[in-house]
């Protein structure tokens, strides 16, 4: 069942249009950055956004159900994209790059009994052979993370069982392969309906079979005789393929101060991605789009960006960081990262910058204050690695952004102070065929298009705003 929270946006105070060009001394400067964060909050809506999500969604349904970098799909979202930003007024650039493709072509887990579990292979897992793999089984110690998790020979010629958390799906891969593993099944840490999919993030680091299931299943093998040997299929096929990422700039803007927002654009296979991450690119070009209606210089560089491969692993963003010079990367004063804002059992989170690229702890601050006037308690969440933003923290640029939660489990507190479903998943069709049109959550993807809206209207004026504490 999909549940929807309730509406709790307050309405914005009604401004009129405003054109704001020029340059302007300081305390001009910060009255613009708020009148120009206020309108641009008013104007960017829900209704926009769906215009987009709409577009998205039938490009899938005419493309194969899905947007996945170098699909069709794709491609037809970014000229969809890049065709409106132009016409806008933006600067737009199509920034092309390689990529080794993945589809899987077997996913399968037997035990010795002939039940099967459902399994889902990981982006860049080495196959198994023609005939699948039989092995017992071996349950790391800890999370899979280091060595001592994989005392002896306890998983030579074993499939290694490990528990989702703590580090990367390639480490946990990495260090079962140098215990002597044959391949690595991880089950996840939070209860769920069934297996879930991932990346290794790079071909290279495809050292063993590698998939995931669920954390029932997990833990049903980890009690069970672990000598009673299983069967493991998995194999992906790889091709080289080209896809694109969609970046636009204001034109007459500082070209030394520069403001970043972005959503990855591309979708899992097996969906259409209309919440992960249609939700997060229809909010950043809706609100790009709002911008051009306001705002033609005087202060910063405001740049948007629609990343394409994410899901295999953060490519399109760290294609983009690895190409910046030295004075580029310090020209980006902020970048805001929006990866599923629409979940329709939402939670309301921040990302935590504590301890992150200088700035990063600020960005949090203002972030959350942006939904605290809307009656929004956000809750602060560290920075995992698994959405765009983690090139940009490794460069030395502060990010920062907010989400609505993807596969994990409502609490009961949360459910309490936001509505919505304790115990059920934030989004119960993340990665899946399900996430459509009808996978979205209005009132959060309004609440996050004011905070994006809000926090790209203050930095246009005053770049250094969301970096500098209040």
């Amino acid at each position: 069942m999909r549940t929807r929270i309730r509406t709790i946006i307050a309405p914005l105070t009604a401004l009129p249009l405003l054109l704001l060009v020029g340059a302007a001394p300081p305390d001009a400067r910060a009255d613009r950055a708020e009148r120009l964060a206020r309108v641009l909050a008013e104007d960017t809506t829900a209704d926009g956004a769906l215009r987009h999500l709409t577009a998205f969604q039938r490009i899938a349904d005419a493309s194969g159900g899905h947007r996945a970098a170098g699909s069709p799909g794709h491609e037809r979202s970014a000229r969809y994209a890049g065709e409106l930003l132009t016409a806008a007024g933006y600067r737009v650039d199509y920034q092309r790059f390689g990529f080794s493709y993945r589809e899987t072509t077997a996913e399968r887990l037997t035990t010795d009994d002939g039940r099967d579990i459902p399994i889902r292979a990981m982006t860049y897992t080495a196959n198994t052979p023609d005939d699948g793999l039989t092995a017992p089984l071996a349950v790391a110690g800890g999370l899979g993370c280091t060595p001592d998790d994989y005392p002896g020979d306890t998983h030579r010629g074993r499939i290694a069982l490990v528990e989702r958390g703590d580090c990367t799906f390639a480490a946990k891969a990495e260090q079962a392969a140098a215990a002597g593993a044959v391949a690595a099944v991880v089950y996840d840490s939070a209860p769920d309906g069934g297996p879930f999919g991932g990346t290794l993030g790079d071909p290279d680091a495809g050292v063993l079979p590698v998939g995931g299931i669920s954390r029932a299943d997990g833990l049903a093998l980890a009690a069970g005789d672990l000598d009673r040997p299983v069967r493991l299929d998995l194999a992906q096929r790889a091709e080289d393929r080209e896809t694109v990422n969609v970046l636009a700039e204001t034109r007459g803007g500082d070209p030394d101060r520069v403001v970043m927002a972005g959503a990855h654009l591309d979708s899992v296979a097996d969906g259409p991605g209309i919440n992960d991450n249609g939700s997060g690119s229809a909010g950043v070009l809706e609100t790009a789009l709002r911008l051009a209606d306001h705002y033609r210089g005087g202060g910063a560089t405001v740049r948007f960006a629609l990343w394409s491969a994410e899901e295999s692993g953060l490519l399109g963003s760290r294609h983009y960081v690895d190409g910046l010079t030295e004075d580029e990367r310090a020209a980006i004063s902020v970048y805001l990262n929006f990866d599923m804002i629409a979940s329709p059992n939402a939670g309301f989170f921040v990302h935590d910058g504590t301890g992150a690229a200088d700035g990063s702890a600020a960005v949090t601050g203002h972030l959350t204050e942006y939904l605290a006037e809307q009656g929004i308690t956000a809750e602060p969440i560290p920075f995992n690695g698994r959405s765009d933003y983690a090139p940009f923290l490794e460069a030395g640029i502060a990010a920062g952004g907010s989400h609505t939660g993807a596969e994990g489990l409502k609490t009961e507190d949360q459910a309490a102070r936001w509505g919505g479903t304790a115990g059920a998943p934030y989004d119960p069709c993340y990665h899946a065929a399900c996430d459509d049109l009808g996978n979205l959550d209005r009132a959060a993807l309004e609440a996050n298009l004011r905070v994006i809206a809000r926090a790209v209207g203050h930095s246009a004026w005053l770049p250094d705003a969301l970096t500098t504490p209040r």
